[in-house]
């Protein structure tokens, strides 16, 4: 839904229902009032400012009398706040942009809530790529059990097992729901697939011969292979703080490849390409 549009009697059920789980400005105007039409434009920049956080919904009152009515609308310009098809708050008058916000934060979602619900409607799709950022974002601003869930879920759909770890054991014995039961029990499927006897076996060999640059790549493609990205990044960037050229460079581009694969929103990724500037500038 467009966050700014004109209130109708065609559209009013459409705005009523939007109301139930976004605020919902309702804005009072009719051309014979200058102040009106005026004001209506500040609260159009207010919107478009608070990308998306309310919708602002403007009512003609010359044409949509009826609407007009059923608020008992007796000046101009007149704003309502709308949440759950109520008006729970509002004033009369005009006011300056300063002004305005202030009276919708003490009703409006904080920015972490949007990215929350934007993230769960994409993982719903399987869309975590797009969610992960927006989880990274979300889970910096409030560490909440319910963001750290949500956020858990998406690195377990990206192969994050590290990270969904991480957040799993940040949940307080009180939080720990079904969401929560289930999760783990992804977790510890997630982490039985990746410990293959195949890793197992370069990891021994590895360790046989530490000096050996081939076992070492071996065993870093065969964890990232198996989601165990973390362990793959902290494994191969080892050798490159001694020598950013080991392995006649075969490592460094072994690297690139699991961050290339990892993609550009993958906050891991985005941590060791960080790590790696820094060696290199």
């Amino acid at each position: 839904m467009d966050t700014v549009l004109e209130l109708t009697k065609e559209n009013i059920q459409e705005i009523v229902n939007a109301s139930m789980e976004h605020l919902v400005v309702l804005a009072f105007w009719a051309e014979q009032s200058p102040d009106s039409v005026s004001f209506g434009q500040v609260l159009m920049q207010v919107a478009q400012q608070q990308a998306g956080r309310f919708i602002l919904a403007r009512v003609n009152c010359e044409s949509e009398g009826e609407i007009a009515n059923y608020f008992q609308i007796h000046n101009l310009p007149t704003t309502l706040i709308l949440h759950k098809g109520k008006p729970v708050d509002g004033f009369v008058g005009v006011k300056e942009a300063a002004e305005i916000l202030p009276l919708l934060e003490k009703h409006l979602p904080a920015q972490w809530q949007l990215r929350l619900n934007e993230a769960k409607t994409l993982l719903a799709n399987q869309d975590w790529q797009t969610a992960l950022p927006l989880l990274k974002q979300a889970f910096e601003e409030n560490q909440s059990a319910e963001v750290a869930l949500t956020y858990c879920d998406a690195q377990l759909m990206a192969g994050g097992l590290s990270e969904a770890e991480n957040l799993l054991n940040s949940i307080g014995l009180a939080d720990q729901d079904g969401y929560y039961q289930s999760l783990k029990a992804k977790l510890a499927l997630a982490l039985e697939a990746a410990d293959t006897p195949e890793i197992r076996l370069l990891q021994n060999e590895y360790e046989q011969h530490p000096d050996d640059s081939q076992a070492l790549i071996k065993l870093a493609k065969a964890l990232h292979q198996a989601n165990r990205h973390e362990e793959a990044l902290e494994l191969i960037f080892a050798p490159l703080q001694k020598d950013v050229a080991a392995g006649e460079g075969e490592i460094k581009q072994v690297f690139l490849e699991i961050l290339t694969a990892l993609g550009q929103g993958h906050g891991l990724a985005n941590q060791y390409r960080r790590k790696l500037y820094t060696l290199l500038y």
